[in-house]
């Protein structure tokens, strides 16, 4: 019997591999139009069967060519099959992570043609995705309130109640997982809520540590399956134990003082920033690659189009999140801090530290890249007084308690710590931070700018003169 082949908007046929590279467009163009497809080798377009020559490192061809030359990668069914009596190769494909792009161009499905996108069809095509995306957070699981790990629930509340940005107390699961708006009104969890705490979230990161400043030869690799709150502390330990650390032993104090050759904070505020805006309707994954000479975390989620890195370095990006719902949960639980200012933070914090840092924005992602040390440099470090390495001037008060100075160190590291979290810190009551937070105050040397909740501390270092 006759098989009827015949080209549409989901089916392409080619005569041979010799068409590979069109074979490629036309996969990258259903792919963009349905998702999903299949090719045939070995088939005329009017669908007269020819068949096509297969040696045994065809297939393995075939597929290495696919997947090296559409982005984002696909890694589709290649096999042979017979048709009247003749061999022929199906390759079947789907993907949900538009717009695809073959060898850097995108196309889209039009009947049987393919079609190159304009650079305006391209930004209908990406307002597509996020729209997934932005219908992902609210779906509903088939997991409930009971499938979460609740010590990670309770510590965000806790965060968030000495931050001051929550003012009720933890209860219990369903209550404060429905006043987070994250479970629907039987009790399951919307994506949101997986995402954030569930015990059955499958969010990867991909972690690696490479020989040289290259790809090529790796010597660490690891990748971990789980929510946001998690995979969070999890990069950070990583980068952590895989970065250089030198040890300041002009402190003024006894004990010393371990310096990070990349600020941990900046760190942690660019793997928590990947995780929560990463786009979570695509197959890529967020990835953190320790180089010899740098540190890349990438972010797969592409930059809001009408803004570059720069915009929000300078203050003048607006936030556009791509996940509200997960966001939000994470700013109550000063997880993040205020939306759109993730980018400055890191910036300027490296400014500070003499880190060199870029912001790269990738054809589906976006890469913060900070630049490591060399041993010389951290050297210098080791050997520069603690008061010049955090600029604060030679003259602070001699006056001050090591309590004081040790609470302006902190407060230098980070302007918005809250009085709780500098009690916990110096191991004392929040009654003794208050006395010495006031003294400073009344001296002048310490400020509060902006409201009590969403404000910060500055330090009039110029102050330090007159005492």
């Amino acid at each position: 019997m006759k098989n009827n082949f015949f080209e549409d908007e989901k089916t392409e046929l080619k005569k041979s591999t010799s068409e590979l590279k069109e074979a490629i467009i036309s996969i990258v163009s259903i792919l963009n139009k349905h998702q999903k497809g299949i090719l045939y080798f070995g088939i005329k377009n009017d669908g007269t069967v020819l068949g096509q020559q297969i040696g045994k490192d065809t297939l393995r061809n075939i597929s290495r060519t696919i997947t090296d030359s559409i982005e984002p990668k696909i890694y589709p069914i290649i096999e042979e099959i017979e048709l009247e009596g003749k061999s022929c190769i199906k390759v079947e494909f789907e993907g949900n992570d538009i717009p695809y792009f073959a060898n850097g161009r995108t196309y889209i499905r039009v009947s049987d043609e393919d079609k190159q996108l304009s650079q305006r069809e391209l930004r209908n095509l990406i307002l597509k995705a996020n729209k997934a995306d932005s219908q992902w957070e609210n779906q509903v699981t088939k997991y409930n309130y009971e499938d979460i790990k609740e010590e990670l629930l309770k510590s965000c509340i806790k965060q968030g109640n000495e931050s001051q940005r929550i003012n009720y107390k933890y209860t219990n699961k369903h209550d404060i997982l429905n006043r987070l708006g994250l479970i629907n009104e039987e009790g399951y969890l919307l994506n949101a809520g997986n995402a954030l705490f569930g015990k059955n979230a499958n969010i990867v990161l991909k972690m690696a540590v490479f020989a040289t400043e290259t790809k090529n030869t790796f010597i660490d690799i690891s990748r971990k399956t789980g929510n946001i709150i998690e995979l969070s502390k999890i990069g950070e330990a990583y980068v952590k134990e895989h970065i250089k650390w030198t040890v300041n032993l002009k402190t003024g104090r006894i004990e010393r003082l371990e310096i990070p050759e990349i600020p941990v904070d900046s760190i942690r505020e660019a793997i928590m920033n990947c995780l929560c805006h990463q786009s979570m309707v695509t197959n890529q994954e967020a990835e953190i690659s320790i180089f010899k000479d740098r540190i890349e975390i990438y972010n797969p989620g592409t930059f809001p189009e009408e803004y570059t890195p720069q915009d929000f370095i300078k203050g003048t990006g607006k936030s556009i999140l791509r996940n509200k719902i997960i966001a939000q949960t994470l700013f109550l639980s000063h997880e993040i801090e205020a939306f759109g200012t993730g980018i400055r933070r890191i910036y300027e914090e490296c400014q500070k530290n003499n880190v060199k840092v870029d912001f790269r924005q990738d054809k589906l992602g976006f890469t913060v890249i900070f630049y490591r040390k060399s041993d010389e440099e951290l050297e210098q470090i080791a050997n520069v007084p603690l008061n010049v390495l955090l600029n604060v001037p030679l003259n602070v008060p001699l006056n001050l308690s090591e309590k004081e100075k040790k609470i302006l160190e902190i407060i230098e590291k980070k302007h918005n710590i809250t009085q709780n979290e500098l009690a916990k810190k110096l191991q004392t009551t929040d009654k003794t931070i208050k006395r010495y937070m006031d003294k400073l105050k009344e001296s002048r040397i310490i400020e509060r700018v902006g409201s009590k909740k969403a404000g910060y501390w500055k330090i009039n270092k110029e102050n330090f003169s007159s005492k």
